[in-house]
């Protein structure tokens, strides 16, 4: 396999994005709901944490394990990334980029945020 520092670059932050995007963000929540339940309580602070919770059965406790688990999920992502700009590279490029961009952007607003704050 014959890769360029820049491609894995690309790779990675591409699916570190994905991957947050299917784990953690709002608009894929509908993704989710099938197979984790949110759960809210209340901490000794009176601040509301929300857990998740996988839903029972195989195949939707299966899915809710892997949902529920960034590593897990990231694993995945990049193995879809990958067998996708294997298989059709011209789609998959700007697919890419996009993810990559996006991700490197959420890198640097956390990094902005820390700073401010």
């Amino acid at each position: 396999m014959d890769i360029t520092p820049m491609e894995l670059l690309i790779f990675a932050l591409a699916s570190f994005r994905l991957t947050r995007l299917i784990v953690f963000d709002k608009i894929t929540e509908f993704l989710r709901k099938p197979f984790l339940e949110e759960v809210e309580e209340k901490d000794e602070n009176g601040e509301i944490e929300v857990f998740l919770v996988v839903k029972d059965g195989k195949l939707r406790g299966f899915l809710g394990e892997l949902l529920s688990c960034y590593w897990c999920t990231g694993v995945w992502s990049a193995v879809f990334l990958y067998l996708l700009y294997y298989f059709y590279a011209s789609l998959a490029a700007p697919v890419l980029l996009i993810l990559a961009v996006a991700g490197l952007a959420a890198i640097i607003e956390s990094l902005v945020q820390k700073l401010i704050n």
